[in-house]
């Protein structure tokens, strides 16, 4: 197969990213540290179907977004953001779950010595089953351990990493030998692009519910505001009337003055106990007088059998 000169190259990725945007309304900017071929070509078959993802370098990104500007001005948005080891990710899907499969596609990781650690990292106590002769990693960092049935034994929980620390070379080698892996890496959603907009990935979590909950606070605090400082709004007339309602009521039962909305009230003060509902009675309960009878019979047959006579005696 013959390879394509580096001028062909830039051209058709031009195209290509161009084609992109174009065809595509909604992309991700994704960070990739820490993500290796094999991870990415994952990550691209589990999104086939749903999203495109696409690399490059920076300086190229922005060439072709600056060229393209007189023809989607929207895109002068994605410039700030275009920094570090990122990359996109174009669909047309519901955001969110594109986003939580980009998120679900992660591998475990070691530690590597000098790297920063995006978490922190505790090792528990227990068996290692390491022998004896690995004490001395133990002690340089300050772990306490015994010697039980020839393995070394960590006694108390080790908060051994902190998170945006660098790792140490010691923390990176006992972590090695125990074989604990504690990060975590893939495509992280840095922005997200929408109708010409970019906004934080932490919008997305955002629910129906959120919204209306955020929208009756905003509705009550112009209400307590339009109240408080005697400005009417949408919002307060309501309120407005029901205290005017409330005024006016106070007024008709000091005085002898009545409206229609104020009788009950006033009758309700002049004679309290017309308002009082009766219980309903209760029936009593009408016992069955051939049932009764019955009883009584069988009554009398037990006496008899109690005093100890038969029949036939």
């Amino acid at each position: 197969m013959v390879k394509e000169d580096r001028t062909s190259w830039k051209a058709n990725y031009f195209l290509k990213i161009l084609q992109l945007f174009d065809e595509y309304p909604k992309v991700f900017i994704v960070g990739a540290d820490n993500v290796g071929s094999k991870q990415m070509q994952q990550i691209r078959s589990s999104l086939r179907g749903s999203a495109v993802v696409l690399m490059g370098k920076n300086t190229m990104i922005r060439k072709a977004i600056r060229g393209h500007l007189d023809k989607n001005p929207g895109l002068e948005r994605l410039l700030p953001h275009i920094k570090g080891n990122i990359g996109f990710v174009f669909t047309k899907e519901d955001l969110k779950v594109v986003r939580d499969n980009i998120q679900a596609n992660k591998v475990a990781a070691p530690a590597k010595a000098g790297a920063m650690a995006p978490i922190d990292v505790f090792v528990s106590a227990g068996n290692t089953g390491l022998g004896p002769e690995k004490t001395s990693f133990f002690q340089a960092l300050s772990i306490t351990t015994k010697i039980s049935r020839g393995t070394i034994e960590i006694l108390n929980n080790v908060h051994l990493i902190k998170a945006n620390e660098k790792v140490g070379a010691s923390e990176s080698t006992l972590l090695g030998m125990l074989k604990i892996y504690p990060f975590s890496y893939g495509l992280k959603v840095m922005q997200v692009y929408e109708g010409g907009a970019t906004y934080d990935p932490s919008v997305l979590d955002i629910t129906d519910e959120d919204l209306l909950k955020r929208f009756t606070q905003g509705m009550l605090n112009v209400a307590a505001v339009s109240l408080q400082i005697g400005y009417p709004t949408a919002v307060s007339v309501p309120h407005s009337i029901v205290n005017g309602f409330k005024n006016l009521l106070a007024v008709a039962v000091a005085t002898d003055i009545t409206f229609k909305q104020a009788e009950q009230a006033k009758a309700f003060l002049e004679d309290p106990s017309a308002f009082i509902q009766a219980a309903p009675a209760v029936e009593e309960e009408k016992v069955d007088e051939p049932a009764a009878e019955e009883k009584k019979e069988e009554s009398e047959e037990e006496s008899d059998d109690d005093m100890g006579f038969g029949l036939f005696d």
